[in-house]
């Protein structure tokens, strides 16, 4: 069993797309968790913000399933989710184009920052970029409550909030938006690859068993 164990990950560093097909073809569930939630082709490219995109939402890598694929749709989002206001889902859109990563994953993963998050996250990123330009931070003023009745008030009031921080918040955002994509990318890329290795020795298994 060891000997097998260590026969997978060899084929793993060796062919590890090969060995991704085997194991998606063994059991393909995540793929099929992904697309279960995941907004479709057509959901996409007929969504207002993202229609102007055009022919270049038909990229077959955009909505390509694999590893390298999510990791950087995954990364994409996080990176994008801290950008103020409404050009969170077009920045992930333009960064999936350009880089051709799993655009439906970048796009879900921008909502991490929403009405009950993005204080908390932009406290976080205010005080850390205070850390790195030597600012002396001084006591963040109480943010503006979100009223769902009146969205546009509400994001322009949190929207003024932001730009009193001044330069810490932006520095801090920046740092912190690249810090989350860079973790949430070798997280998947570790988390799918531990996956793959799984499946591969459950395939052995079943084998030498059969």
């Amino acid at each position: 069993m060891v000997q097998d164990g260590n026969s997978a990950t060899a084929l793993l560093d060796d062919q590890p797309e090969a060995v991704e097909s085997l194991a998606s073809h063994a059991n393909p569930m995540p793929r099929k968790y992904f697309r279960k939630y995941l907004p479709s082709h057509e959901q996409v490219r007929q969504n207002r913000y993202l229609a102007w995109f055009g022919r270049h939402l038909h990229h077959p890598n955009l909505w390509h399933l694999n590893r390298k694929s999510v990791s950087g749709g995954v990364a994409i989002g996080l990176f994008s989710g801290l950008i103020p206001g409404p050009l969170q889902m077009l920045t992930a859109a333009l960064l999936s184009v350009l880089l051709r990563r799993n655009l439906p994953v970048a796009l879900i993963t921008t909502f991490y920052t929403n009405p009950f998050t993005i204080v908390p996250l932009y406290i976080v990123a205010y005080y850390l970029g205070s850390l790195l330009t030597g600012a002396s931070h001084r006591a963040v003023a109480r943010p503006p409550e979100f009223d769902w009745s009146a969205i546009g008030a509400s994001i322009k009031a949190l929207a003024g909030w932001s730009l009193s921080l001044g330069p810490p918040l932006a520095i801090g955002l920046v740092t912190l938006a690249v810090s989350l994509a860079v973790i949430g990318w070798f997280l998947v890329q570790v988390a799918w690859r531990a996956w793959v290795i799984h499946q591969w020795r459950k395939r052995k298994l079943r084998r030498s068993v059969a």
